[in-house]
């Protein structure tokens, strides 16, 4: 009896490959300010700038909703999400909740590859400033990388895929605002030595003080962004 013929796969793998693809070229020019906060997204416009179907566009699209980078507007309309201090404040109090949970798992169980990771990620981080001087900035690829590594380095030793997965949306997410956060430092050596205090704490076990460090660090983007606001 001849085998029974499988279903075809390729196409949706294919479909699922450029709905991906769809996402990540919107996403990374949301990211980079090139589709402004509160900006329209016209389907047929975005075919002829990716060169992508109307159908994996819209899937692409769908994927960023739940990231919180656009927002439906109807009939299957979108646009990029706006930027806002209750927005920021909402994130904010999103990775405060999940890194210092990560970071005490982190530091409880945390083994000598952690901790060499951490050490490993700001030395990489710190190359990268010298070698740029005081014109790094967020925005440039290599910048971008390493800021994040840093900051993945120091939960990494969790144990949680969840929240490692929670603290990179959320990190992705606040990105908009800390490209503006990052104009306040004029001199890469002020903001390597923040990162080096905090990683100093974490390597040094102390739970109550990584978490404390870590809770101002991550507020330190609300506040140099929205000077003075209200507490919700």
């Amino acid at each position: 009896m001849p085998a029974q013929e499988l279903p075809a796969s390729r196409p949706v793998i294919e479909a699922a490959t450029l709905s991906e693809r769809a996402a990540t070229l919107v996403e990374q020019d949301i990211l980079a300010g090139l589709l402004a906060p509160g900006s329209r997204l016209g389907i047929v416009d975005l075919v002829q700038r990716y060169d992508i179907g109307a159908t994996p566009l819209r899937e692409g699209l769908s994927r960023l909703m739940s990231r919180g980078l656009i927002v439906g507007t109807g009939q299957r309309g979108f646009r990029v999400a706006d930027i806002s201090r209750e927005d920021l404040l909402d994130i904010t109090l999103m990775r405060t909740a999940i890194e210092i949970e990560a970071i005490r798992l982190a530091i409880d169980s945390g083994d000598d590859a952690w901790e060499a990771g951490i050490v490993s990620a700001l030395h990489q981080m710190r190359r990268h400033i010298e070698r740029t001087g005081d014109e790094f900035r967020e925005g440039a690829e290599d910048f971008d990388r390493l800021h994040k590594g840093f900051h993945t380095a120091l939960l990494a030793g969790c144990g949680s895929k969840r929240l490692l997965a929670a603290h990179s949306d959320l990190y992705d997410q606040a990105y908009r605002y800390r490209r503006v956060m990052m104009r306040s430092f004029d001199s890469g050596k002020k903001f390597v030595r923040a990162h080096q205090l905090l990683a100093e704490r974490v390597l040094g076990r102390d739970v109550q003080g990584s978490q404390a460090m870590l809770a101002a660090h991550l507020r330190s983007t609300l506040d140099i962004v929205y000077p003075g606001g209200n507490e919700r």
